[in-house]
């Protein structure tokens, strides 16, 4: 009998489908990515077309969720906003990915003063809140959906930043690395061929993390009214809309949050079973 040739992603799958809660998730995850690639064909109608016939009205065959203050089809705007929210999701996470793991790799590596300086433009970011810092980002920027995936990308790269310099840290140490550096492979080689893929399933539970943390940051901004503007149908926009109608019109803001609560859950433990299918130590 021969043996069967087992491939790093076919072991990482075989656990991760262990994880029925994740696999849920993730499949949660693919669909509203779907439907925001597909909100032109699926949504019932455009995002801004109002309908004054119909204001303020609840769920009905029309209008499955109900309609706005403007007549819009609520089901078609949670479709479309599901194209901001997560392209501010992504965007911001990759943008602070990218920056954190460089300043991350660089600064566990090199040691010395290097290390010391960039942990420490590290720590005054990781000393204020990370809303805080947001919306202090975004009053010097200016509102605006631009600016607010600038500003979740600023404190998302000192966490970055410090998850890859503890791993780069670890991993400069050991003998592969070690072996690697007698025999002449320069510092970049070594630290983006043998340093970086070590980091990187830390890295990949905690960008799964943080998209959820992303997109409740954005829509956080929006419901203040320094994130999407009118009319765009950013969920947390939505939800500042709403509010005024609480109690004449509940649909205005459940459904909005509901959106938010089930993407932003999902992420959370989609990041968990991938901490679970990744982690050595819990392997172990």
């Amino acid at each position: 009998m021969s043996d069967t040739i087992r491939t790093p992603f076919g072991e990482f799958w075989r656990r991760f489908k262990r994880q029925r809660v994740a696999l849920v998730a993730g499949g949660l995850i693919v669909l509203v990515i779907l439907a925001a690639i597909a909100a032109p064909l699926i949504a019932p109608y455009a995002p801004a077309e109002p309908d004054y016939n119909s204001i303020l009205e609840g769920p009905s065959a029309a209008h499955f969720l109900g309609t706005d203050a403007y007549g819009r089809d609520v089901l078609s705007r949670i479709i479309w906003g599901a194209q901001v929210s997560l392209t501010v999701g992504f965007l911001s996470v990759a943008l602070g990915l990218l920056v954190g793991v460089a300043l991350g790799l660089v600064s566990g590596f090199l040691g010395g003063w290097v290390d010391s300086i960039l942990m420490r433009l590290m720590d005054v970011l990781l000393a204020f809140p990370g809303i805080v810092l947001a919306i202090g980002v975004v009053a010097v920027l200016g509102p605006g959906i631009d600016n607010v995936i600038y500003a979740i990308a600023v404190f998302s790269v000192p966490v970055f930043a410090r998850l890859v310099r503890g791993s780069a840290l670890a991993l400069k140490q050991s003998l592969y690395v070690q072996a690697a550096r007698t025999i002449g492979v320069r510092a970049p080689a070594l630290m983006l061929r043998h340093i970086l893929p070590g980091c990187l399933p830390a890295v990949i539970v905690y960008a799964s993390l943080r998209l959820g943390t992303s997109i409740l940051t954005a829509a956080s901004l929006s419901f203040i009214g320094l994130g999407a503007r009118p009319p765009s149908p950013e969920w947390g926009a939505m939800l500042a809309d709403g509010r005024s109608y609480l109690g004449v019109a509940d649909h205005l803001t459940l459904f909005p949050g509901i959106a938010i609560f089930l993407v932003v859950l999902a992420f959370n433990l989609l990041g968990d079973g991938l901490r679970d299918a990744l982690d050595q130590k819990l392997r172990t």
